[in-house]
């Protein structure tokens, strides 16, 4: 029997449609950009929660950048109300993401307080590692609170899939991303979405928190 809830999780999924970011989402986005990864990016910046969301909202306003608008898709319900975000990095465009994020923090922070933010993105970068060429990394995947459950971000990834400027349903290109190992429910959803477990092929850093141990997952369309 069909219950109450699925009920309105299917009728709000079905009134959800899809665009773009804007600059003038990075308010409504940073936090939800945030929560995708909350622990990665206080382990990164090394600042309070309300500075990284305000860090993320400035750098997601910019026109480049792997925290840009420019990378990010999102989903609106019937009030014009953003409800889920997701960014999609195209391994042959990343080449200047390094400088600018550099440009960014400094900008934000200065010199004396970049220098150790840079040390501990390179050993979080070990645990998620930029896409290859030939890859596209889905990232900051996240839900509004009180739609979660709704179906809304797995439209949103079966619209971004179909959306040929992303590249995302070119056979050639591999669809990965990455999950903390902790967070088990995140997994089982995009396991239901057709992504498998990666091997892991070297131990996680010990300069790096067990919190924040991840599983690579790769999109194996069902045929």
């Amino acid at each position: 029997m069909t219950t109450v809830s699925t009920l309105a999780a299917q009728a709000q999924t079905q009134t959800l449609t899809f665009r773009p970011a804007r600059a003038s989402d990075a308010l409504v986005c940073a936090p939800l950009v945030f929560a995708s990864g909350s622990h990665e990016f206080e382990f990164f910046l090394g600042v309070s929660p309300e500075r990284c969301i305000t860090f993320l909202a400035f750098a997601f306003g910019l026109d480049g950048g792997r925290f840009s608008w420019r990378r990010h898709e999102v989903a609106v319900d019937q009030n014009g109300e953003i409800v889920a975000v997701l960014a999609a990095h195209d391994g042959r465009r990343i080449l200047a993401d390094d400088p600018h994020v550099v440009f960014t923090l400094l900008r934000r922070f200065g010199l004396l307080r970049t220098v150790p933010m840079l040390l501990r993105g390179l050993v979080l970068e070990t645990e998620l590692p930029k896409p290859k060429r030939a890859q596209t990394l889905i990232a900051h995947c996240a839900t509004r609170e009180e739609s979660r459950g709704t179906g809304a971000f797995s439209a949103l990834f079966t619209h971004a899939l179909g959306d040929a400027s992303r590249g995302l349903d070119t056979p050639a290109r591999e669809v990965v991303l990455d999950v903390l190992v902790s967070n088990t429910r995140a997994a089982a959803l995009y396991r239901r979405l057709g992504f498998v477990d990666l091997p892991r092929r070297k131990p996680r850093s010990k300069r790096l928190p067990a919190e924040l141990e991840s599983i690579r997952m790769r999109f194996e369309p069902r045929k």
